[in-house]
C-alpha cells in the first residue's frame, strides 16, 4: 500500500519555528515530525510514499535528500506555486496513487495507531474511505450512524453539516485522527478545484457513498502548539 503523507501546511500555530522551517521538520526528543512519520509508515511495511511540500519545501526535499529518503521510494507533490490544502493537495496527487486503496495522513499527528489493523478493516469492509476516529476531546466532530459517516460539527461555532434524516441528537461524535485509508475511486467524486479541505468532500458525498469509522484507543498527540511537543516527547522517545 502507498501513502501520501500532507507536509505543505504553514504550521502558524507552531510559530517561531514555522517563520523559518515548514512544520514537517519540528522536532519532538532529536527527531522530527516527517521522519517519525515515515519510521512510523516503514513499520507496518510501507515503504512508497508521497509527500506534498509548500511552506519552505526546499527543506524538505533537502532533508530527505541527506537521508538517502529513508531508503523508501518517496515522490514530492509539489505545491510551491499555491498551498491547497487537504483535499486539493490530495487531488494535485491523484497521478500518485491511482492504483490501489492508499493511506493519507498529517504530517503533524504521532500516535501507536496499528495500522495494520485499519487496513484489514478497509479490507473487510470495502468502504470508499475509512477514517480513524477516537473518543477524545475535540472542538470539532466526525458524527456516525451505525458506523457511516453522516455528519460534521465544530462545536465552537456551532457550525454542523448533516446528511439529511440526522442530527446532533441522534448519532455518535468521535474525533478524527487524521488518517484515512481511501479507495482511488474517490478522485471521479472530487469536484471542486483550489485550495479546500477533504472533510468537505466528504462531507459532500456522504449522501451516496459509504465512508466509515474505524474507531480505536491508541495514543495520538496532534503536534500543532510549541506546548503539544512538549506533551509528544512524554510518550514518543
Amino acid at each position: 500500500m502507498k501513502a501520501m503523507i500532507f507536509a505543505a501546511g504553514l504550521g502558524t500555530r507552531l510559530k517561531p519555528f514555522t517563520e523559518n522551517h515548514p512544520k514537517a521538520l519540528a522536532i519532538v526528543n532529536g527527531k522530527t515530525l516527517l521522519e517519525r512519520n515515515i519510521q512510523y509508515l516503514k513499520s507496518f511495511g510501507i515503504n512508497d510514499i508521497v509527500i506534498n511540500i509548500h511552506h519552505f519545501g526546499q527543506q524538505i526535499i533537502d532533508f530527505l535528500k541527506y537521508h538517502n529518503y529513508f531508503d523508501c521510494q518517496i515522490e514530492i507533490s509539489d505545491e510551491r506555486e499555491a498551498v491547497l490544502e487537504t483535499g486539493g493537495g490530495l487531488k494535485k496527487a491523484e497521478p500518485f496513487l491511482q492504483e490501489n486503496s492508499f493511506l493519507l495522513m498529517n504530517v503533524d499527528i504521532l500516535t501507536d495507531l496499528d495500522l495494520n489493523s485499519m487496513i484489514r478493516f478497509h479490507e473487510q469492509y470495502q468502504p470508499l474511505v475509512s477514517l480513524a476516529v477516537s473518543d477524545r476531546n475535540s472542538s470539532r466532530k466526525l458524527f456516525f450512524s451505525n458506523n457511516s459517516l453522516v455528519g460534521w460539527s465544530n462545536l465552537t461555532s456551532g457550525d454542523s453539516v448533516f446528511k439529511d434524516g440526522f442530527s446532533l441528537s441522534d448519532t455518535d461524535a468521535f474525533a478524527f485522527s487524521g488518517i484515512h485509508v481511501v479507495n482511488p475511486k474517490l478522485f471521479k467524486l472530487m469536484q471542486e478545484r483550489g485550495k479546500y479541505s477533504i472533510i468537505k468532500t466528504y462531507l459532500d458525498i456522504m449522501e451516496t457513498q459509504n465512508i466509515l469509522g474505524y474507531k480505536h484507543s491508541a495514543q495520538l498527540i496532534d503536534v500543532g502548539k510549541p506546548e503539544s511537543i512538549q506533551e509528544a516527547e512524554k510518550y514518543f522517545a
